[in-house]
């Protein structure tokens, strides 16, 4: 193995709360090679990460970096040593360019006092140019596209001088397309000397990429492999303790007699005086999956808004179950039916500082099993809160713990478990399993699958191609606010060509795209 640049001793952490997070890990990081991490959510992979970057201090053990014991007070001096880390939610100011991103904290500057703007803007174009990324400088980061931003992110390492870089759920948000062109640079940085530190969930990809693979399960390590002697089958049951099925048709049944339950009719939403949703089109059945695809910033998010009554339409109009809800407030489509799995389930899915028992009825906190005439029904409560957390796996000590202190894949889980526990007909589900583990997903996804055999109407976006194309019965891909593609036997498409679907390189003429 060649010379080892980082390397991780007997690292403890211990929360005040007696909450351990890692236990006497052990882990080695060679010079140039891509090494990835992966365990379920909650394994203590975020925190180990946060402790190499100097974010989080480990409560026994020892770091060594070249080959000296290191004790950094802050991610800025890790930064300063050639430690970077690219987060999956990036840390980008949309005002700014992209030179002046790269830069900040770190400044050139003249006459020791002022900011030498044409130095900046000279230093990052030719480090841009250096590493091979297609990019200008002096564009301003709102007008990027998600992997240019992700590109920015690691430019701002490499400007740094970063030897060490740690990478986030890097590809969460990427095309086929975009995801290639990333390996491509990882795999280049990797001949540089550079060390690459790869955390995903997606095992098909880290078994691609990576070079050796450590697996975290409980805040322990399972060990580390060699990605060529290990099998997807084998990290799964590492990770997880049993095997997968990848595929869900076994588990669909026929539902006849399905009639619509939404409809979306020539819908358009202005923002700022453009079409973010230009005339879009399409209905959905009882019984059946309608996946949307696309690169984040098409139209999706506004869509979602529109339907799900957190931002008003310009033109066209909802229907649910034969019902008009164009117009109608949030509570009012809620009780015609519409559930919703929102995209960021920290921001608009639960109150993270209440219970778990205090989320999980929240949205259905009048119904008049939960609430009496003076007080709530606190013994209906538990009752409620006590069986959906055993449907659904989450894993707590009980239903009074505090959701923020869950993992990522069980916060998941009681949003689902929430959203599953309404008397709806539609369940509008944005990115369900983004950012969480193999067996948490496939739990989601197992779910889902039931509710739809069960008469229910599924609209699913995910950013996740795989996701989308195992769960969905039909597809539509959008672009720039449009419908582009529309896919009714998914078998028949691959997740290549969907790709330049999603990034306008290619569109259906509009008689394919009817009946959508």
């Amino acid at each position: 193995m060649s010379e080892i640049i980082l390397k991780l001793e007997n690292i403890t952490k211990v929360y005040p709360n007696g909450v351990v997070a890692n236990k006497n890990i052990n882990v080695e990081f060679a010079k140039g090679e891509i090494h990835s991490i992966v365990g379920e959510n909650g394994a203590g992979k975020s925190t180990l990460m946060k402790i190499i970057f100097a974010n989080e201090k480990q409560t026994t053990g020892n770091i060594y970096y070249k080959g000296q014991l290191i004790n950094y007070s802050s991610s800025l001096e890790a930064i300063h040593n050639g430690i970077g880390m690219v987060y999956q939610h990036f840390k980008l100011i949309p005002s700014f360019t992209v030179a002046q991103n790269i830069i900040l904290g770190s400044e050139p500057v003249s006459n020791k006092i002022f900011l030498d703007m044409k130095n900046s803007i000279s230093k990052t174009q030719e480090i841009a140019s250096k590493y091979g990324f297609d990019i200008d400088v002096n564009q301003k980061v709102e007008k990027l596209t998600v992997s240019a931003k992700q590109k920015v992110e690691i430019l701002k390492t490499l400007y740094r001088d970063a030897k060490v870089i740690i990478l986030d759920e890097p590809t969460a948000v990427l095309t086929p397309q975009e995801t290639e062109a990333l390996f491509n640079q990882l795999l280049n940085f990797k001949e540089l000397g550079y060390t690459i530190i790869f955390i995903s969930h997606k095992l098909n990809e880290v078994k691609r990429i990576s070079d050796r693979i450590t697996v975290i399960c409980n805040g322990e390590t399972k060990g580390t492999f060699n990605a060529t002697d290990v099998s997807i089958d084998e990290l799964t049951e590492l990770i997880i303790g049993r095997k997968l099925e990848n595929s869900f048709d076994e588990l669909r049944k026929e539902v006849k007699d399905a009639k619509n339950v939404l409809e979306v009719n020539n819908l358009t939403c202005k923002v700022l005086g453009v079409n973010k949703v230009d005339n879009v089109n399409f209905q959905i059945k009882e019984g059946e999956i309608l996946g949307i695809a696309g690169v984040q910033g098409n139209g999706q998010e506004e869509l979602i808004k529109a339907i799900t009554g957190m931002a008003s339409s310009t033109s066209g109009n909802v229907i649910l179950n034969s019902v008009d809800i164009t117009n109608m407030k949030i509570k009012d489509r809620r009780n015609n039916g519409l559930s919703y799995v929102p995209e960021d389930r920290m921001i608009d899915g639960i109150a993270d500082k209440a219970t778990i028992s205090e989320n999980i009825i929240s949205s259905y906190y009048d119904r008049d099993d939960v609430s009496g005439k003076v007080f709530m029904k606190n013994k209906s409560i538990k009752e409620i809160s006590k069986n959906l957390i055993k449907r659904f796996s989450i894993k707590t000590k009980d239903e009074n713990q505090k959701i923020e202190s869950l993992s990522g894949g069980n916060i998941q889980k009681v949003v689902v478990a929430r959203e599953w526990n309404t008397s709806f007909k539609l369940m509008v589900a944005e990115q369900p399993t983004r950012g969480i583990d193999v067996g948490s997903a496939r739990y989601i996804h197992e779910q889902l699958i039931e509710m739809r055999n069960n008469g229910k109407a599924i609209l699913l976006v995910s950013a996740d191609l795989n996701e989308v194309m195992s769960l969905s019965d039909r597809l539509i891909v959008m672009y720039d606010g449009k419908i582009v593609g529309h896919f009714k036997n998914i078998k028949n498409v691959s997740e290549n060509e969907l790709g330049l679907y999603m990034l306008g390189i290619k569109k259906q003429s509009d008689e394919e795209l009817k009946g959508a």
